[in-house]
């Protein structure tokens, strides 16, 4: 078990910064930026991010509570932050909305009713192996608990494999590259 100190100061950059000094004094385990992704406008996000991890310790875990997107990642990452968590995965799975490597997909829409293919063509999780569109759209349709296990699953996966490809341009040094890439798609919708 760790203890994080948990930075706020709502979108008062100078309140976050002495709050985050006076806490990484005491030599946690980590420290979080909590209190953020409620509402505000990204930009300001990122801004408050900005001014925060600077006085963030650097051999410490850098966690961003409640968020979000893969877009949220990955500015967030840029920033200097380790760790997220977020419901957005497993709360838009249960209502159709799939994350793929080609952007956001609705499964509700219509075009998708006879649509053979699996969610995300280049995705490699269980849902992805075994299940067309088609199918999972007429599970949710049907009100089936099924579907939205299998979402999640989708989901969960995607997120996982996102990270670890972060994870691995950070390795690489080429980290500004991939975010550039993946920045024009995985906000788009589909």
């Amino acid at each position: 078990q760790m203890l994080f100190g948990i930075n706020q100061g709502c979108t008062y950059n100078d309140l976050r910064v002495e709050h985050m000094k006076e806490i990484a004094e005491l030599g946690l385990d980590g420290y979080a930026i909590g209190g953020l992704a409620v509402g505000e406008p990204t930009e300001i996000m990122y801004d408050v991010i900005e001014h925060v991890t600077p006085h963030m310790p650097k051999d410490k875990i850098r966690y961003l509570m409640g968020v979000g997107t893969p877009l949220n990642i990955l500015n967030a990452v840029e920033r200097g932050v380790d760790l997220f968590d977020c419901v957005m995965p497993s709360r838009n799975a249960r209502h159709g909305h799939f994350f793929t490597s080609q952007g956001i997909m609705n499964i509700n829409n219509q075009k998708y009713e006879k649509d053979m293919r699996p969610i995300d063509e280049a995705c490699g999780c269980p849902v992805c192996q075994r299940y067309s569109r088609a199918y999972l759209r007429h599970l949710l349709k049907a009100g089936e608990m099924l579907s939205g296990r299998l979402n999640v699953i989708h989901n969960l996966w995607f997120y996982n494999h996102l990270m670890e490809d972060i994870r691995n341009a950070l390795d690489e040094g080429r980290f500004a590259e991939y975010k550039a890439e993946k920045e024009q798609i995985l906000g788009r919708r589909i």
